[in-house]
């Protein structure tokens, strides 16, 4: 399936890691948007039924987050895959492994002390959803999420490419 999604510009590699990192990212963005919107309904449907001070769940079912988790995971996968090319591709042989290594470790402490931040400076999440807006936690990510686009297309514009064009 990746093969027929990142090979539509007619290239042999098709989208470079550059570009699928890009596409992911701008995915994301989408993604924390609609789950968002989908909190927002959230929060109107247990006002209008009167559960807003009542610690039960809202009538809505589960599977409203369903494609916005899917969007989520996959555009994690390509992303993965995608940096662990870009790394392969740009590093070299003695330090293909060394590199990957490192994309994982800054992923994994980028999430965690961002998560760690994040949900320490957020006080709008009570231990009632119904009386909280979890919906700005989401369009904080979303918020974050068009920053690191807006960053990635900056240094993507920037990059110089040293084994062949990847663009």
């Amino acid at each position: 399936m990746t093969e027929f999604l990142f090979q539509l510009p007619g290239k042999e590699r098709g989208f470079s890691e550059l570009q699928r990192m890009g596409i992911v990212l701008f995915l994301l963005v989408f993604c924390m948007s609609a789950a968002a919107i989908v909190e927002i309904w959230r929060l109107d449907l247990a006002q209008s039924l009167w559960l807003v001070d009542e610690p039960v769940p809202v009538p809505i079912s589960i599977f409203w987050q369903v494609p916005q988790n899917f969007l989520l995971g996959a555009a994690e996968v390509f992303t993965f895959i995608g940096q662990l090319e870009f790394f392969y591709d740009q590093s070299p042989d003695a330090m293909r492994s060394l590199c990957s290594a490192f994309a994982l470790f800054t992923t994994s402490l980028g999430n965690y002390l961002m998560s760690s931040f994040v949900l320490t400076i957020v006080t709008w999440i009570p231990d009632n959803l119904n009386k909280g807006h979890l919906d700005y936690l989401f369009w904080l990510l979303a918020g974050l999420s068009l920053l690191n686009l807006v960053i990635h297309v900056f240094c993507s514009k920037n990059f110089k490419i040293e084994y062949g064009d990847m663009r």
